[in-house]
């Protein structure tokens, strides 16, 4: 039996077979009927396609699966049996000469928060069917035709997770820059071989000519074999309504040849060809040699989202990891994150992304705080809305690997240290997800001051890493910046060892720059002194608070004496303004800097369509004071701009993430009108109640909503506000006779306090019914502090009112 990954190192170029599915119809395939289940009906018919393919000179048959997975074939369904029979069939005709590779098509489904399907779901859907070709004896696994990163990272995981087999994965892209879902071809190249998948490509799409400048996007980091399967030109109908394919067999082969320039070690075509295609592809091609790519670009880590790549090494630009989402030293943050709730870390996103920090660290560490839940929310939260690959930062390993599972690209784990068992536990995950670490030379609770010390720590760790069989590629090495005011010569021990990673093991480096200057004054001044001192030595990457104005002054000022500016654009186009302010540093024109020209929106049709989530609350203001009426802002403006939104993505000249930020900017659009859309004032008047969120929580989303729907149901509702006293909100339901008090708290270390509000009432002898909700309130709680009713949102809390005033 040949070894396929022996076929993926040798000189040879082998050929996959062409297309299926206007095969079959061709040999009595039902229109609308699935190849899958027509193949179990008439095998010998699959057999014969095989059959062609194998004397028209293919090496590769591609099992007849592409549809076989549970949402493509249905509950009712064998579908391990059914996959173990395709192969089966394949392999009967290839026998032991011709390689088969178990195709794996698109579910249909997206991920979450695209779809509605998590990503757990979707490698369990794939690993069902990889089951049934692993039985059928493929010699590898094959995800094609696929359009989403997270769909087919999903295939690769459960390929992982069910064999030991090579993993090939080829991507449809709609245009020679992205695919639907916004990702282009080197940021797809890049994850892939994060995940060490064998082989890659693309197939489908369009015709070879069209599709060869999608490899070209490939090339710039690619390093790994490319797999290339064109389609017969595009899809026409002929003067009988039919779908045809017109390039013919010697002009697909002349173009198709010219994938062998660009690295292409399998070719094959894809709809429109059949057996024709591929014999005259092969007398085109066959005695070529392959020769393996070499990457055009020098980087040691490439960092990726779902649409951006970010790359790292010592001859790229240096790497801000923004810090901010991290709640030390950060109250308001903490109490967010205690109650599940995003909007301080979101702030953050935003702030760090408008000056320019390509990476995000996000850390959620805090008492009170489930790290295994609140981490991989939040994770998800961000990059539904931002394209900027995420950092993700915890001491707890359940809490990274939820998050893991969470992330459509590459993320940075933050980070992997000495600690027993550590590198047992995470190093693994890191390698099945395809996600970089940093190494953090730390054993036990004695930190590493000297260089020597340092390197003895991560030899050690290094060696864990190969013994896990990690790549070198994945691994950062943090240079641990210790502070100068105690410790004289970290900054000389932490210089050397940045040149040591970049000399002796060819690894680049990170830190957390602001510890070198902690306890002594005019800390910017040391931390962008010893930024440029530490990019000197070939550091790649460093952690800070990317709104530091000196820092940013420091990093391009350095980038353009480190000859990686060129010509000092970059630097030019932002500091060409630039004047001393006299301020300590805190100067410079612009902040230091002029920001990315972007286009704000005029209007509210045009904020939605940009997304220009920062413009449309002050848009929908300007509306008002010059007298529009809220209806008419919704009619005329919010909901035509989302309906040419839908059509741009219909046209391919949006992707889902442009959508998706499209409809965010439209939701803070409605928050803002919401208070000015109630209901008409003929409404029945009902009974007054009281809102509050209690003493000690500062938090009034989730109330404000129970109010607006309070009040669009009648109610005479009197919000007193955030932060409230249970005596002030006693007196104002003396006062105003309410009949309900609804009190709000989103923290567990206030809504202890909703029990003062109660016992107050009850002291006073008043009747007045209290309802409680919240994010971390319970029907146990609501019992054990003596409350009358309790809600989970603000639909509920309508009906809870309903029934108390019964």
């Amino acid at each position: 039996m040949p070894d396929f990954r022996k076929a993926l190192s040798d000189d040879k170029i082998y050929f996959f077979d062409g297309g299926y599915g206007t095969f079959l119809q061709s040999r009595g395939l039902p229109a609308g009927m699935s190849p899958e289940l027509f193949g179990l009906q008439s095998p010998e018919v699959i057999k014969s396609v095989h059959k062609d393919y194998v004397d028209a000179g293919a090496n590769v048959l591609t099992t007849n699966t592409f549809g076989g997975s549970r949402p493509k074939l249905g509950a009712d369904v064998d579908v391990i049996g059914l996959n173990r029979e395709m192969a089966l069939l394949a392999r009967s005709v290839g026998g032991d000469n011709v390689f088969i590779a178990g195709s794996v098509g698109p579910t249909g489904h997206f991920v979450q928060p695209l779809g509605e399907m998590t990503f757990k779901e979707m490698v369990e859907i794939y690993k069902e069917q990889i089951t049934g070709l692993v039985e059928g004896g493929v010699d590898l696994i094959l995800g094609e035709t696929h359009f989403d990163l997270a769909e087919a990272r999903a295939v690769v995981i459960a390929a992982r997770e069910v064999c030991d087999l090579p993993v090939a994965l080829s991507m449809t892209f709609e245009s020679p820059s992205a695919c639907l879902t916004g990702t282009s071809p080197a940021t797809f190249i890049d994850t892939m071989q994060n995940m060490g998948v064998e082989l890659m490509g693309t197939n489908c799409s369009a015709g070879p000519e069209q599709i060869l400048e999608v490899l070209e996007n490939m090339q710039p980091r690619l390093c790994s074999p490319l797999l290339v399967e064109a389609n017969a030109g595009l899809p026409e109908l002929d003067e009988n309504r039919n779908t045809v394919f017109r390039l013919q067999p010697e002009p697909f082969a002349e173009q198709s040849a010219k994938f062998v320039d660009v690295g292409a070690k399998f070719i094959g075509g894809c709809c429109g060809t059949g057996p024709d295609h591929i014999r005259a592809l092969r007398n085109k091609v066959d005695g070529a040699k392959w020769k393996r790519a070499v990457p055009q670009e020098d980087c040691q880590m490439v960092l990726t989202s779902r649409s951006q790549s970010v790359k790292i090494g010592f001859e790229q630009r240096g790497v801000i990891i923004g810090e901010r989402i991290n709640p030390t030293g950060k109250k308001q943050l903490i109490a967010e994150l205690q109650k599940g709730q995003f909007t301080e870390a979101m702030k953050f996103a935003e702030e760090q992304i408008a000056v320019g920090a390509p990476v995000l660290d996000v850390n959620v560490g805090a008492p009170m705080v489930n790290e295994v839940e609140i981490l991989p929310a939040l994770v998800k939260e961000i990059f539904a809305q931002h394209s900027a690959p995420l950092s993700i930062d915890s001491t707890n390993p359940d809490a990274v690997e939820a998050a893991l599972w969470e992330y459509p690209g590459s993320p940075l784990v933050n980070s992997i240290s000495g600690e027993p068992g550590r590198m047992e536990r995470l190093g693994p995950l890191c390698k099945k997800f395809g996600a970089p670490f940093i190494l953090l030379p730390i054993v036990g609770s004695k930190l590493p001051i000297t260089c020597a010390e340092k390197v003895e720590v991560v030899s050690e760790l290094l060696k864990q890493a190969d013994d896990l069989g990690i790549p070198r590629r994945l691994i950062m090495v943090d240079a641990l910046a210790l502070t100068v005011s105690s410790k004289p010569m970290a900054a000389r021990h932490c210089l050397d060892f940045i040149k040591h990673c970049k000399e002796e093991w060819n690894l680049p480096t990170v830190l957390g720059l602001s510890n070198i200057s902690f306890g002594l004054p005019a800390r910017e001044l040391l931390n962008s002194s010893f930024l440029t001192l530490c990019q000197g030595q070939g550091m790649a990457a460093f952690i800070s608070n990317p709104n530091s104005v000196r820092l940013r002054e420091a990093l391009y000022a350095n980038e353009v004496m480190l000859c990686r500016d060129p010509q000092a654009e970059q630097y030019i186009e932002r500091y060409a303004d630039w004047t001393p302010s006299g301020d300590g540093g805190q100067s410079g024109a612009a902040g230091g800097g002029k920001k990315a020209d972007k286009s704000g929106a005029e209007n509210l049709f045009d904020a939605v369509v940009k997304g220009d989530r920062g413009s449309i609350v002050a848009l929908v203001e300007r509306d008002l004071e010059g007298g529009r009426e809220p209806f008419a802002m919704v009619n005329e403006d919010l909901i035509p701009a989302i309906m040419e939104v839908g059509e741009k993505y219909e046209r391919k000249e949006y992707f889902l993430p442009q959508l998706l930020q499209s409809a965010e900017t439209l939701q803070k659009g409605f928050e803002k009108i919401k208070p000015l859309l109630e209901a008409s004032g003929d409404m029945e008047e009902k009974a007054t109640i009281i809102m509050a969120t209690v003493e000690g929580d500062i938090h009034d989303i989730g109330k404000n909503i129970v109010c607006l729907m309070l009040k669009n149901h009648g109610y005479n509702v009197i919000d007193l506000g955030k932060d409230v006293p249970a005596e002030t909100i006693v007196n104002a339901a003396e006062e105003h006779g309410a009949k309900i008090v609804g009190l709000s708290a989103l923290m567990t270390t206030t809504m202890v306090r909703m029990e003062d509000t109660i016992n107050l009432i009850k002291e006073r002898n008043l009747d007045i019914k209290v309802m409680i909700g919240g994010a971390v309130i319970t029907g146990g709680f609501c019992d054990s502090i003596g409350a009358d009713g309790w809600s989970t949102d603000a639909v509920a809390a309508v009906k809870v009112a309903k029934n108390l005033l019964q």
